[in-house]
């Protein structure tokens, strides 16, 4: 069996003791040249979403062309389409967007095995380190859109969450697509993390669902319309 590839996170976040001096300078050096470029590149893109999604789901599915549906709704309403690049719904995303008219945009990410860019992005960008990935969608995106996926879709959803309830960020629309998928964590998080009082009473606000890519562009554009109560943190992005 091949050895598996040791990626630049791995190797930043383990443990090296007296070895940091003669490696970690360099790894922040890169850091930064990664950070600059996303910057560059990304600056004047205007008015964005970002899709996240399983890589897993083929061409053809219902799923997949919902989220080429999506993609494309949302760059005929003008806006650019951000996805992590790959293949699944973040390909179907960038297709749409293409189909649309729009700007596609893929930042995709390196990982043990081989992740391959799907090949429908207009800039397509590859990022060692997952943190200055996420800092680009945060940063550029006027709303998330969640499909259906597992823990990755799963981390970018809760991390976007936590940045809006902790005020990192002001709220801006998350949209969880297909309320079936998601209606054992939505009912969890009233049911449990409310019943606590783990959560504040707004806090599960900030999840709306959608069941099709016309119900998603929709809740998007209302709240930067301001006729929800997701104030977003680019004001100047509003309709």
């Amino acid at each position: 069996m091949r050895p598996r590839r040791r990626t630049e996170d791995e190797l930043l976040l383990q443990r090296q003791d007296a070895e940091f001096i003669h490696t970690d300078p360099w790894r922040v050096l890169r850091i930064q040249a990664e950070l600059v470029e996303g910057f560059e590149r990304l600056a004047e893109v205007g008015l964005a979403v970002a899709v996240f999604g399983s890589a897993r789901i083929p061409a053809g599915t219902e799923l997949y062309e919902a989220a080429r549906e999506t993609g494309r709704l949302f760059a005929e309403s003008g806006f650019a389409v951000i996805t992590g690049g790959g293949p699944g719904v973040m390909e179907a995303a960038n297709l749409g967007a293409g189909e649309g008219g729009g700007l596609s945009i893929g930042c995709n990410i390196e990982l043990p095995h081989e992740q391959h860019g799907n090949p429908y992005t207009d800039i397509a960008m590859k990022f060692r380190y997952f943190f200055v990935r996420k800092l680009m969608f945060v940063k550029y995106s006027e709303a998330f859109v969640i499909f259906p996926g597992g823990f990755g879709t799963l981390d970018e959803l809760f991390e976007a969450v936590t940045l809006a309830q902790t005020g990192k960020i002001r709220r801006f629309p998350i949209v969880l697509y297909d309320s079936s998928y998601w209606s054992g964590l939505t009912a969890w998080v009233t049911e449990r993390l409310l019943a606590d009082r783990k959560i504040a009473e707004d806090d599960p606000e900030m999840l709306m669902t959608a069941d099709t890519p016309g119900e998603v562009v929709e809740a998007v554009q209302a709240c930067l319309r301001g006729e929800c109560d997701h104030a977003h943190h680019r004001a100047d992005a509003a309709l």
